[in-house]
């Protein structure tokens, strides 16, 4: 079987300075893989380039029959780097989350927007998504009166409402109670489990590991130190 996501030969560097040397490194379709290691190393970056919101100036990331490529145009690649990301999207450490708009607003602006969805279908398929991370009677609220638990549940459900086939997590616990990280990662699996791909970048492996299929340590420049399947 193809794999769902191939990167061959990724290098980023800043100033000069390498982060990432030289990756290789295949991911399976519905694999839940955590990427851990000391913070520092490359983790965010190295996720980041997978959609290309960070440029890398080598190699190349394939996700299913599109394809990144360093130093490519993103102007003339716009289409590419836009389907990519609706793919695949990234969700990002502090949530991002449009604070002027409601929780139910913010669940339903990429559907109704990019997918051209009908509004009340839209609505209740956002209501929906917000019953299953325990949020629907949330849903009139404003970001700024939620917890972080709750942004983080928000951002889920919104890049869900997006029906991607793959999910980037950038330290999707860092800001979180030990209880609510439980929680968080409880509401992770009970989505995502053998439906989507799942890349999550941590340093706090102890609260995600039990939900992973496959666990890659990762060290300076984000060498592979080892890559180890769990079920």
């Amino acid at each position: 079987m193809q794999p769902f996501i191939k990167i061959e030969g990724l290098s980023k560097s800043f100033n000069n300075n390498p982060v990432i040397s030289d990756m290789n490194l295949e991911i399976g379709q519905r694999e839940i893989l955590v990427l851990k290691g000391p913070s520092g190393i490359g983790k965010s970056t190295f996720l980041r380039c997978l959609t290309y919101l960070t440029p890398f100036e080598k190699g190349s990331v394939r996700v299913g029959d599109l394809r990144l490529y360093a130093a490519m145009d993103s102007r003339k690649e716009h289409e590419t780097i836009r389907l990519v990301r609706r793919r695949m999207p990234f969700l990002f450490q502090f949530f991002n989350l449009f604070g002027h708009l409601t929780v139910l607003d913010n669940v339903t602006l990429g559907p109704m927007k990019v997918l051209n969805e009908n509004p009340r279908h839209a609505r209740d398929n956002a209501m929906e998504l917000l019953r299953r991370v325990g949020l629907d009677h949330k849903a009139a609220a404003y970001p700024g009166l939620l917890s972080g638990g709750q942004c983080q549940r928000v951002a889920i459900a919104r890049a869900l409402a997006m029906r991607p086939q793959a999910l980037l997590l950038d330290e999707p616990t860092s800001s979180l109670d030990p209880d609510t990280k439980r929680e968080m990662v409880d509401v992770i699996a009970d989505l995502v489990r053998e439906t989507l791909t799942m890349l999550i970048v941590t340093h706090e492996a102890a609260f995600i590991e039990r939900i992973a299929t496959r666990i890659i340590s990762l060290g300076p420049r984000c060498a592979i130190l080892s890559d180890e399947k769990r079920r």
